[in-house]
């Protein structure tokens, strides 16, 4: 069985799950003494996750950098620049060496959006510190995303409470 000193996760699809499988991968690391960090692209400020509370709480480095989701957005132009300093953030972090394991939430959709090229994104991640571990999540990951990748997996929904018309449950999705 080879060995490799890092892996690229990589959690697509329009299913539940991306994110939150993303975040159990985080409390594993920290299990392990490893110094993790996790960059967040779309959700803003605003929003109180239990996961982020969680981070807080462990000692682990939590960057929410984007402004929420676009259709709520009132200004493009500002959401655009908040997604291409959110990749600065990320880029540097995945390059410095002070991290086992860097999770980059909701990537897919700064490139999908245009924000961040896919070939910067690539470059980046084949140029990480050769011990960081990657995760990236979001849905309609590129062609290009999915080839640098180690393992991907494809979140399929089957069926969510949402078409039902329930709202998000706190502790569930947040």
């Amino acid at each position: 069985m080879a060995r490799v000193e890092s892996v690229v996760l990589l959690n697509t699809g329009h299913g539940k799950g991306k994110s939150s499988a993303a975040f159990g991968v985080m409390g594993r690391g920290w299990a392990r003494g490893w110094n993790v960090a996790v960059v967040q692209f779309i959700k803003g400020g605003k929003w109180k996750t239990g996961e982020r509370k969680l981070a807080e709480h462990l000692g682990i480095e939590w960057h929410t950098l984007g402004d929420g989701f676009t259709w709520e957005s009132t200004d493009l132009d500002e959401t655009a620049a908040k997604g291409r300093h959110a990749w600065s953030v990320a880029a540097e972090k995945l390059a410095s060496g002070d991290y086992q394991l860097v999770i980059l939430d909701e990537l897919t959709y700064a490139v999908t959006y245009g924000w961040v090229s896919a070939a910067d994104v690539v470059a980046a991640v084949r140029g990480r510190s050769p011990r960081t571990n990657v995760v990236i999540t979001g849905r309609d990951a590129p062609d290009e995303l999915v080839e640098v990748a180690d393992t991907v997996t494809e979140m399929r929904k089957v069926k969510h409470v949402y078409d039902q018309g329930v709202k998000a449950i706190k502790g569930i999705e947040y």
